[in-house]
C-alpha cells in the first residue's frame, strides 16, 4: 500500500525526487533529465528489491536528514562515506532497515557531488510525461516540480521484490578526484584539428566551478577548430564534449538542451558519464579515446551482470521481519513508470 514513508528535516544544498529520465520528448524540447549518477540509482534500486528505473531520492553535497515514518529498507549509494543512522556510521552501497522515528543523516560530500536514497517500493509521486524525474527549470515532475524542502513527506509505492543484502566491490564506481573519461568518435569528430585532438587525449583538463545538472565546463588546453565551432544545431547525446568558441571542452548531463550549436567531437561512454556526474571544482579529467565496438562490448558486459543481480547469494527476505509465512515475488526489471501517484 501507498504511503508515508519518510519526512524530510534537512534537504541539504539541493535534494530532488529522480527515476533515469523522460525519454521520447526531445522532439518537443523536454529535456530528458533523470538522475546524474544512473548507476548509483540502478544499484540503489536493485538493492531494495524495486524495477531498475524507480525513482530515488538526489542528494547534492551531502547535508541531507531525514526521520523514517515507518518500518521500511531503504539503501543508500553514492560517494559519500559519512552517513549515519540514529547517530550511529551506515555504509553505503548496501540494504539497511529502518523502524519508524529512525533518522538518517549525510555529512557534507568530500569524495564526490551525488548520492541516492533508495526506498523499498520507490518514491510515489504523480508521473509526468512517463516519468517522475524532477526538471527544475521547467517546474514539473517529482515533487510539484521543486526540489525538496524541510517538511516534505515522501511516500512510496507497493514493496515486494527480493532485498540484496550488498553491491559487489566489483559493482561499484571507482569514484576519484583524477579520473580518466573514455570518450567515442562525436558527430562532428572532424571538427577539431589534429593537434587538439592530441591534446584532448594527452593532456590534462581541469573541472570549474561551472559544474551543475545541465553539464560541467572543463578548463586546459584550448583547442582549435578546422572550421570554426558552429554548426546547424542538432541533437545532444548524455556526454557530448561539445567545443564552442572557447576551446574549452564542456560535458553535457542530465538537463542538457535537447539541441545545441556548436561542435560534438566526442561523447562521453555511457558507463563513465556517472563519474564526471560525481565531478567537484578543481578535479582533473583525462580523456581516452576508444572505439564504438569496445564501448558496446563493456556496457553489455556491465548491463548482463546488473541484470543477473537477482541471482546474487547475499539476499534476504524483504518481509522476513513480519510476522506470518513468507512471500517473496519474482523479480522484474520492468519500467517503473506504470505507475505514480500521490500518498494517501
Amino acid at each position: 500500500m501507498n504511503g508515508p514513508v519518510l519526512e524530510i528535516i534537512r534537504p541539504g544544498p539541493l535534494a530532488t525526487v529522480q527515476d533515469l529520465g523522460r525519454a521520447g520528448f526531445q522532439h518537443m524540447g523536454v529535456p530528458v533529465c533523470g538522475a546524474m549518477d544512473s548507476w548509483a540509482l540502478r544499484l540503489g534500486n536493485v538493492l531494495v528489491g524495486n524495477p531498475l528505473g524507480e525513482a530515488g531520492i538526489e542528494i547534492t553535497l551531502g547535508g541531507f536528514e531525514g526521520r523514517f515514518l515507518r518500518e521500511t529498507w531503504f539503501a543508500l549509494t553514492g560517494p559519500n562515506d559519512s552517513a549515519f543512522l540514529n547517530g550511529a556510521a551506515v555504509p553505503a552501497w548496501r540494504a539497511l532497515h529502518a523502524r519508524p522515528g529512525d533518522r538518517l543523516s549525510l555529512g557534507l560530500a568530500e569524495r564526490g557531488a551525488r548520492d541516492y536514497v533508495c526506498l523499498a517500493g520507490g518514491v510515489d509521486v504523480p508521473i509526468v510525461l512517463g516519468s517522475k524525474a524532477t526538471y527544475l527549470p521547467g517546474r514539473f515532475g517529482g515533487l510539484e516540480g521543486r526540489a525538496l524542502r524541510s517538511g516534505d513527506v515522501i511516500c512510496a509505492g507497493p514493496s515486494g521484490g527480493r532485498i540484496l543484502e550488498i553491491v559487489p566491490e566489483a559493482m561499484r564506481p571507482r569514484y576519484t578526484s583524477e579520473m580518466r573519461l573514455r570518450i567515442v568518435p562525436g558527430p562532428q569528430e572532424e571538427s577539431l584539428s589534429e593537434s587538439s585532438w592530441e591534446m584532448l587525449l594527452s593532456e590534462p583538463f581541469q573541472v570549474t566551478e561551472r559544474c551543475d545538472r545541465m553539464g560541467c565546463l572543463l578548463k586546459g588546453p584550448v583547442l582549435s577548430h578546422r572550421h570554426g565551432p558552429d554548426i546547424v544545431s542538432d541533437g545532444i547525446a548524455p556526454g557530448s564534449v561539445q567545443v564552442p568558441g572557447s576551446g574549452q571542452p564542456f560535458i553535457l548531463l542530465a538537463d542538457r538542451p535537447t539541441t545545441g550549436g556548436y561542435t560534438k567531437p566526442a561523447v562521453v561512454a555511457s558507463f563513465d558519464v556517472p563519474l564526471i556526474a560525481q565531478a567537484l571544482p578543481g578535479w582533473v579529467v583525462r580523456f581516452e579515446r576508444i572505439s564504438v565496438w569496445e564501448a558496446r562490448e563493456i556496457h553489455l558486459r556491465r548491463e548482463y551482470f546488473l541484470r543477473r543481480s537477482a541471482e546474487w547469494k547475499h539476499t534476504v527476505d524483504l518481509f522476513s521481519l513480519k510476522e506470518g509465512p513468507s512471500h517473496m515475488n519474482s523479480w522484474s526489471f520492468s519500467d517503473s513508470r506504470r505507475r505514480g501517484g500521490h500518498c494517501k
